[in-house]
């Protein structure tokens, strides 16, 4: 070793050795110490950030881990590459976005080898390679053949100058394209969709298994599938013979105070049953909300609009006559896409009825229930029913069973269970996707590319201008073939995958990346999965993890694969925060260069006082900072040992330079001790250890059978990196304070050793730099994980305070075993005895064994 520390010729010639000798490669064969260990793939922008560098500094850590406590590791890395940023990227640019693409997936990669990563590279996937997006619509067409796969009306965000289909990210928040910045309207196409819906009941109910992940995140999954149990009740519509307007409701006890039903603006019954003397309004506000995204309408906080379409229905409880409105805050793909308004229990209705002039009926009776109502207030809480016929006087529960069972019995009504989860709508309308293997023939209708013709490769160099529709549209060579079925002129599918189609398998292909006749087999899916611990952010939380669960489910009963959930554990890391300057009154960010006094930071154009804040670092609050200054500066192990240590993994970090040069400082401490110890090591005898250790033997071997036990608990299922790193820095000042001149050879070899392996898995090239120079044979991190000694845990002798008549007065280092005669002798025969009584005998003397003896005068 170099007598100085220089990390970036150090780190550059280890990576150099594991690339040459593959360290990292994922082991062939069968084993039952399966370990799958995988982040959350990237979408490849071309530039790391430091969210990047904690998540799969986390995973790299935990796969390391694995390897040496005797696991066969399966560690990979892809790349989430399709999707709209490269689009826009190409279009801003004028560039193929699969160059720009291919092009920041090798610049990322290289940012990721500067880390240390432990990943099997042979194994890599990027969903925008034929080689990948083949088996997606292979997978795609398996969904098909099993029903999952139909396609549909839906409604659409619509750009009317650019004439194409817009994504929601393309829509801002007043409503315009992002391209040609016209007003977005809402309107009905032909879609794909995926019956994600088929699998709600067991989504919801398999999260009881998954105790692996974290409440919160479980808690968001089963908010998102929203199960409802309640009644679908049918409006018999006057004037219209055997005609009903279905709804669904949760709150069948309130039927008696239904005073209007609105439908969707969409609904296909609007037509229907429209009067003709109220076209003229329903089209113009049809209009109105075409414009409208579902966000809107159905936010909070925005007044709800409507108007009458010239209907009218029965109450199937009471027999009242109800109109039929047509309102914003109603969509078509939600439940029936009709409800009933009741709104003296429902505080939207309650809002709309009064906008409106529309009846409002109390139903549900309870203290306070009448005087809330009537200064605007739904009454929303149980109480018994009023107002509603033979059911009026019973409570609120017992209600909703009884008035479903009556309208079950008299045939407008079923109980009914519904789920909030909307069928996964796949369809995108834009080119850099994975392209749905679908032709359109006018005589056999939508018939599958057969699959030994896959992949339907997408056409690369053509004009992403937008204009005229979809840009595959444009592209005639590629759209007009014949039909697979009958052979006649036909159409491809335009339409491209959603990304999310793409990321919700990609775990299952790296399991076996090579297959090329199949997108996986069973048993190289048995042998890896499920992951055993996934991380990445708690953004994913929801859509990500959702679609890949529904997924596996849908795979396993195609008998593709024989697990049900695709990740045991889960860990979701908090962000990375950095310090930002922002002006309270204006709102606007001002860079760190711009402050002239950090401790009193001003505007510089205003002189007003800014806010210091932690947050999500953002170019645009100028607080990002790139890996590559700091392991330029400090090295990759630095950076490495800096986001562990900081915080633990699922809190927000919040990062300081300060903070960074003392992770730096303790590495040069571990650098000059381990030099020191092997130098020693060098000069000293081999030997057995003796059989009675002398007592700076035994403390340090104490305290690295502590630190084995504390971190391998740190980094077992309840992984705490930042405490592991503590037990770390304990032990190496444990070595460093007993000194190494006192060790016998033997003892400082072992705690050395044990030092450098517990060190491995955070700073990799720094502990194999270390094992090298102990003499160790290999790579460190083919290496066995430290092995717990539990006899040195116990502890032969014990620190006892001496106390003089309450205060602490020195210390004295007695047998453990002592007991209370002894402690007391010991004590009083003590240098600390003779100095503060003077040789007198104490009126008094308290042991608290182990701890410490008061010596009252």
């Amino acid at each position: 070793m170099n007598s100085r520390y220089d990390p970036s010729s150090l780190e550059k010639r280890w990576q150099r050795l594991w690339n040459e000798k593959q360290i990292d490669q994922t082991p062939d064969g069968n084993t039952d110490q399966a370990f799958y260990a995988l982040s959350m793939f990237p979408y490849p922008s071309g530039s790391l950030h430091m969210g990047h560098v904690r998540n799969y500094v986390i995973t790299d850590v935990i796969a390391r881990v694995r390897r040496m406590q005797g696991f066969a590791v399966l560690h990979p890395m892809g790349w989430d590459a399709f999707g709209l940023p490269a689009e826009n990227a190409a279009i801003e640019r004028n560039v193929d976005p699969g160059d720009w693409t291919d092009q920041n997936i090798a610049q990322m990669r290289a940012q990721l080898d500067r880390l240390g990563l432990s990943i099997d590279w042979d194994r890599e996937q990027a969903t925008c390679h034929s080689d990948y997006y083949r088996w997606t619509q292979w997978l795609f067409l398996e969904l098909l053949e099993g029903g999952l796969a139909y396609r549909k009306n839906a409604t659409v965000n619509w750009d009317p100058i650019d004439q194409t289909v817009l994504a929601n990210e393309q829509v801002d928040a007043d409503g315009k394209s992002w391209r040609s910045g016209a007003l977005v309207e809402q309107r009905q196409l032909n879609q794909w969709f995926l019956r994600i819906t088929d699998y709600a009941e067991a989504l919801l109910k398999d999260l009881d298994q998954l105790d692996g992940w974290p409440e919160r995140v479980r808690t968001m999954q089963a908010n998102w599938i929203g199960r409802s149990e309640g009644a679908e009740i049918n409006f018999a519509v006057r004037g219209h013979d055997s005609a009903s307007i279905t709804v669904f409701t949760t709150r069948p006890d309130t039927l008696a105070g239904a005073s209007y039903v609105v439908l969707a603006p969409e609904h296909p019954l609007v037509d229907a049953l429209l009067d003709p003397a109220q076209e003229a309004a329903v089209r113009t506000f049809q209009k109105d909300v075409a414009r409208l995204s579902s966000l809107e309408r159905t936010s909070d906080d925005r007044p709800k609009h409507g108007v009458p379409i010239g209907a009218s229905v029965t109450n199937p409880l009471n027999g009242d006559e109800l109109p039929v409105w047509i309102a914003d805050y109603v969509l078509a793909e939600y439940g029936t896409g009709a409800v009933m308004g009741v709104p003296a229990h429902d505080q939207r209705d309650i809002a709309f009825a009064a906008s409106n002039g529309l009846p409002i009926q109390q139903v549900i009776e309870a203290d306070g229930a009448a005087d809330a109502i009537a200064s605007g207030q739904a009454w929303t809480d149980p109480g018994q029913l009023i107002n509603s016929g033979r059911f009026d006087g019973l409570a609120s529960k017992e209600a909703k069973q009884a008035i479903t069972q009556h309208g079950s019995e008299s045939g407008w009504a079923q109980a009914k269970v519904t789920y909030r989860l909307r069928d996964w709508l796949i369809s995108r309308q834009r080119y850099w996707g994975c392209p749905i293997p679908i032709v359109h023939c006018p005589d056999c209708g939508a018939v599958a590319v057969p699959r030994d013709e896959l992949p339907v490769e997408l056409p690369r160099g053509i004009d992403l201008s937008g204009k005229g529709g979809s840009p595959l549209s444009q592209q005639e060579d590629w759209v007009n073939v014949p039909c697979p079925s009958c052979g006649k002129p036909a159409k491809r599918e335009t339409d491209t995958m959603d990304t999310f189609m793409c990321s919700s398998w990609y775990f299952l292909r790296f399991a076996d990346p090579h297959n090329t006749d199949h997108p996986f087999s069973k048993e190289a899916i048995n042998r890896w999965l499920p992951v055993r611990q996934y991380v990445g952010g708690i953004e994913h939380a929801i859509l990500h993890l959702l679609y890949s669960r529904f997924f596996t489910k849908a795979l396993k009963d195609r008998g593709l694969i024989d697990v049900a959930e695709p990740f045991d554990r889960l860990l979701t890391q908090g962000m990375v925060q950095g310090t930002t300057y922002r002006n309270p009154v204006s709102g606007k960010y001002i860079a760190p260069s711009d402050v002239s006094d950090p401790e009193k930071p001003t505007d510089p154009s205003s002189g007003e006082p800014l806010d210091v804040l932690f947050e999500k670092m953002s170019k645009s609050k100028y607080n990002g900072v790139d890996p590559a200054s700091v392991i330029d500066r400090y090295g990759a192990d630095t950076a490495r040992m800096f986001i562990l240590f900081k915080a633990p993994p699922e809190k927000d970090l919040e990062w300081d330079d300060a903070d960074v040069e003392g992770q730096f400082r303790f590495l040069q401490r571990l650098w000059r001790l381990v030099e020191a110890g092997a130098t020693r090591i060098d000069s000293m005898e081999p030997m057995q250890r003796p059989a009675e250790l002398s007592d700076a033997d035994s403390d340090v071997r104490r305290a690295l059978h502590l630190a084995i036990e504390a971190v391998s608990e740190d980094l077992s299922e309840d992984i705490q990196l930042n405490t592991a790193i503590s037990e770390l820095m304990k032990l190496s000042n444990a070595i460093s304070s007993t000194g190494i001149d006192a060790l016998s050879a033997p003892v400082l070899q072992e705690a050395l050793s044990g030092l450098v392996r517990l060190l491995a898995p955070f700073a990799p090239h720094l502990a194999e730099e270390f094992w090298s120079r102990l003499g160790g044979s290999g790579s460190v991190h083919c290496q066995s994980w430290p092995a717990l000694d539990s006899t040195a845990l116990v502890q032969d002798r014990v620190e006892l305070v001496i106390q003089v008549k309450g205060k602490v007065r020195g210390k004295l280092q007695v047998p453990a075993s002592a007991d209370k005669q002894e402690l007391e002798r010991l004590a009083l025969a003590s240098d600390v005895a003779e100095k503060w009584l003077e040789g007198a005998a104490p009126r008094r003397v308290i042991v608290v064994p182990g701890k410490l003896v008061n010596l009252v005068p």
